[in-house]
């Protein structure tokens, strides 16, 4: 059994010491918390999305038949929403006051140093080398966190309009979706999707949960909102399922690497390969729904749990684009094959990392932060060329055989490189293409 010791994690203000004794006071346990024995008859706020048949591409661009939303997603809701719960105290410290630069180099990596986030931690013990794991009450998770930390519930529309109530009852027998605050922010705008949180589902990705994480990053409408997931074994240290997002007004520099088409599903579906980037991985976009783009992703991502392969996801471009990156750094780290010195900067390379926000503890290793050491610490977190090419077939598998009933696919003479322009995101116009020679595949 691999076991990584005192991993930091993200608590609650209202989680409770080892050992103490929660008074039970009332109709409740005191804390005002989202568990069952607070949350019979409360009361929070509401946002309804309008689930949608249009193809992603356009969901940044509102047409002309859109109806005005009750209120702004993301400026209004989520991220007013946000600084009233900091103007009331409710985060562990000011995420706002943290320095922050981008590194020189090709690919613009973000350093943000944020000595914070790691002080006063509830060490932790995960097992790494399991993916899947049962829930566990008695551990942290998120029906302890206090109601005033929550922002609203998210749920898809019964009427197929978009709704808004300042003050909706909590329908305690259906598990409502949440969006809260993360206590200890790495940005501005920090918060945590939890899907159906009174079911106290285990950190795996279904279809349903992966489904209204992209309807978060459509409504949001912003290319610079975007989510992230990280499995067991990829530096999730709450084993409740959630999803991460926030706010950041600069490219990824996974969003400006090249990429290799590699496959196109019946449903539109486009899947692609990283190129010359430091972590090996997938991206998925097109498609013909919403619906269709997101279960071809949670599909692979199902496929990756099932074979006990630890994995990062990050939703960009609106929830146009997915990146997906096997990992094997806690694996590494275990086994005692990453070097003193990277160890020594006390990075856990999750989602955020892996796509160019490095969260660095020491002053020392921000004020030296450079494009070089950013590749080799994510260098470390890539599987190799062998085994990726091993997973994109267990993945290329599972997804052509749910696509079609087959598990065969058809090779095609024609083939993309697609580079990311460093304006793209800013413009929003589409990334060039330029013709290669190189093969790819078409799944039918």
């Amino acid at each position: 059994m691999l076991r990584i010791k005192r991993v930091p994690t993200i608590v609650s203000n209202y989680q409770k010491e080892e050992g103490e004794e929660v008074a039970r006071l009332g109709g409740g346990c005191g804390r005002n918390c989202l568990n069952k024995c607070c949350i019979q008859g409360a009361k929070l706020p509401l946002y309804a999305f309008k689930r949608q048949n249009k193809i992603v591409g356009d969901r940044c661009l509102a047409g002309p038949e859109s109806r005005e939303p009750p209120v702004d997603f993301l400026e209004s809701l989520l991220l007013g929403e946000w600084e009233d719960r900091m103007q009331r105290g409710l985060f562990r410290y000011d995420v706002t006051a943290c320095e922050t630069k981008v590194i020189p180099g090709d690919y613009g990596f973000i350093a943000q140093l944020n000595e914070g986030r790691h002080l006063k931690k509830r060490p932790t013990e995960f097992r790494v080398d399991k993916v899947l794991q049962t829930f566990d009450g008695n551990k942290f998770n998120f029906t302890k966190v206090g109601q005033e930390e929550v922002l609203f519930q998210f749920e898809a529309s019964e009427d197929g309009e978009v709704q808004f109530f300042p003050s909706a009852p909590v329908d305690v027998e259906n598990s409502p979706s949440v969006v809260a605050i993360n206590v200890s922010p790495i940005e501005y705008g920090h918060v945590l999707l939890i899907p159906r949180v009174l079911e106290c589902l285990p950190q795996r990705i279904d279809r349903d949960s992966f489904c209204l994480a992209l309807y978060m990053a459509v409504e949001a409408g912003n290319p610079y909102f975007r989510l992230g997931y990280n499995s067991l074994g990829a530096f999730a240290t709450i084993n409740h399922l959630h999803f991460q997002a926030y706010y950041l007004a600069v490219p990824f520099p996974i969003e400006k690497a090249p990429t290799k088409k590699i496959a196109t599903l019946d449903g539109g579906v486009m899947i692609s390969k990283l190129l010359n980037y430091p972590v090996r991985g997938l991206v998925f976009e097109g498609g013909n729904t919403v619906e269709e783009l997101s279960n071809t992703i949670s599909d692979a991502c199902i496929c990756l749990q099932d074979n006990n392969i630890p994995y990062n996801v990050l939703i960009a471009d609106c929830g146009r684009r997915i990146f997906l990156f096997p990992q094997c750094y806690a694996e590494k780290q275990a086994l005692g094959e990453v070097s003193a010195e990277l160890l020594d900067t006390q990075v856990n390379p999750a989602v955020w990392e892996i796509s160019g926000h490095m969260v660095l503890k020491r002053k020392k290793d921000y004020e030296e932060a450079s494009e070089e050491n950013a590749w080799r610490l994510l260098a470390e977190v890539s599987l190799s060329e062998a085994r990726f090419e091993e997973v994109n077939a267990l993945i290329f598998e599972t997804i052509a055989y749910i696509d079609n009933g087959k598990g065969d696919a058809t090779h095609s003479s024609e083939g993309d490189v697609k580079t990311e322009e460093v304006d793209a995101i800013t413009s929003g116009s589409q990334p060039a293409m330029v013709s290669g020679t190189q093969e790819c595949i078409v799944l039918q």
